[in-house]
């Protein structure tokens, strides 16, 4: 599941680019509304201390927002393998902004992925929020899923150099010849994995792990019970969560769904045909424009889209860093930009720029995706996203299946149909050593309090329609937001925001058929 989201800051720092004490929270007794399974008991009453943040920071830009000293910072010791609660420990990292005033409790965030840091997320929440309810009655904590940014151990495959090389790799064919390379690019992949991380964390990385890690965090933070903001794969932590702890939930806030019974063939046929819409939208706005590198018709958008990135495979355009853009990039950029309108212009600049052999600004974009900082380092969201992915879902390894996927979505997304025709060839998930740990299922839960599900109608990585089965798989209340964005809760749309809050802060559901616009 490519769910991704990207943060407003992020969006924004690319417009812009182109245009020591510690404290203790006292765990103990804290898994009243829902007891310790037997054998966890040491882990739901542990104590968490709580210290400065700076030393948590994987990434430059995390040094700098972990600098801020209202942020705190500890970790959570849960079990490696909860079949084995005595053996081989990890940790959680945890990062926390305090309420402000009269606490109600704490209110956790995933910023979705998988393998997306909730702590790096979490500063941009809380300065969006800063003097609302929000931030005066619960404290604000982003999380590390384990293998994830600062929780350890982490999940850590390639080097910076290896990612920099696989992304300059070119794109073969489907003939049999190319479906060979890309398998054994998958296999190194997989071989990589077991080498530098170890075969007994890659079998316990999964969300159904990830869930019951959620509750040992809400257990070690004091609260009786979970308030939760999920984006994008965070949904799917949260429905999850419902079903293994549905005593244990306050409010869930569910924005941008996964659709958890949606096999991995649907899935990935539905989410192409986000983008084509995303792309259309993107399009149509594009071709009122002068100078629009997609010329004055929408309707013949797509076949001037492929003139202009096709040539990529031949002829990489120039990037002053001394890099080149190849296809592979040029479309890793375009994907970023179609999450959200506020990317429509820098998108519309880099494919002006692609005219004059330019690949400076969809760079720009791909290494935004791709999260490669300035100075050429990544952070391991990309790398873990496969990881925690292999767990996830119906283990494929039928070459058909994957030659139907490639075919479904080339036709549902011709926008981005490279030109060389559908692949059979499997991805690290068929090569995976150890078997899947969740798998696509109804969340059928009783017992559970209203939960908001949020989906936006233009929503490309997570389409509408998951949403509205979600909100009625778990017993939901939808909220509808017309727009062309992935997610929207506190982003700085009033309307929706005002519903998130008296959610989160009185628990009172919106009615039925509430609908807002970004």
């Amino acid at each position: 599941m490519d769910v991704r989201r990207a943060a407003p800051a992020a969006a924004l720092a690319v417009l812009a680019l182109v245009a020591a004490c510690t404290t203790t929270t006292g765990g103990r007794g804290a898994a009243a509304a829902g007891a310790a399974p037997p054998g966890l008991e040491a882990f739901y009453d542990q104590d968490l201390s709580w210290g400065p943040c700076v030393s948590f920071a994987v990434t430059a830009d995390d040094a700098v927002a972990y600098a801020d000293p209202a942020l705190d910072c500890g970790r959570v010791t849960v079990p490696l393998d909860y079949a084995q609660p005595g053996g081989e420990t990890a940790t959680i990292a945890v990062l926390r902004k305090r309420a402000t005033g009269d606490r109600i409790g704490s209110l956790l965030i995933n910023p979705g992925g998988p393998g997306a840091s909730g702590m790096s997320f979490a500063p941009s929440i809380a300065g969006q929020i800063a003097g609302t309810p929000l931030a005066e009655r619960f404290d604000l904590v982003g999380f590390d899923p384990r293998g994830v940014g600062s929780s350890e151990p982490a999940i850590d495959c390639e080097t910076d150099a290896e990612r920099d090389e696989e992304r300059a790799d070119i794109d073969v064919d489907g003939s049999p010849e190319g479906v060979a390379v890309l398998e054994a690019d998958s296999q190194e992949f997989v071989d990589r994995c077991v080498e530098r991380v170890g075969v007994d964390v890659l079998a316990n990385v999964g969300t159904r792990d990830v869930v019951r890690d959620l509750d040992v965090v809400r257990a070690a933070l004091g609260d009786d019970e979970l308030t939760f903001l999920g984006y994008s794969y965070g949904t799917f932590i949260g429905a999850k969560y419902a079903q293994a702890f549905p005593r244990n939930v306050r409010a869930l806030v569910l924005d941008g769904a996964v659709d958890p019974a949606q096999s991995a063939v649907e899935s990935a046929v539905a989410q192409n045909a986000g983008f084509q819409l995303a792309f259309d939208a993107f399009a149509a706005d594009c071709t009122t424009q002068p100078g629009c590198a997609l010329g004055t018709d929408p309707a013949q958008a797509v076949d001037a889209f492929r003139a202009l990135v096709l040539p990529l495979y031949d002829a990489p355009a120039a990037v002053p860093d001394g890099r080149t853009l190849g296809y592979a990039d040029a479309m890793t950029g375009v994907i970023q930009a179609l999450y959200s309108e506020q990317l429509w212009e820098p998108l519309r600049l880099g494919l002006s720029e692609l005219t004059a052999g330019q690949g400076r600004v969809l760079m720009l974009l791909a290494d935004l995706y791709e999260s490669r900082a300035d100075d050429g380092t990544y952070d391991d969201s990309l790398e873990a996203f496969p990881v925690i992915s292999c767990l996830d879902e119906e283990r494929l390894t039928d070459p058909a299946v994957f030659l139907e996927i490639d075919t479904r979505a080339r036709e549902v997304a011709p926008f981005r149909d490279d030109g060389r025709g559908p692949t059979a060839a499997r991805p690290p998930c068929a090569f995976w050593p150890v078997p899947p740990t969740t798998e696509p299922s109804l969340p059928s839960v009783e017992g559970l309090p209203p939960v908001l599900v949020i989906s936006v109608t233009g929503d490309p990585a997570t389409p509408y329609e998951a949403g509205v089965r979600l909100a009625d798989q778990i017993g939901g209340v939808l909220l509808s937001v017309e727009g062309n964005q992935h997610t929207v809760a506190l982003s700085g749309v009033p309307c929706v925001d005002d519903v998130v809050t008296r959610y989160l802060v009185d628990l009172e559901a919106p009615d039925d058929g509430t609908s807002c616009t970004i």
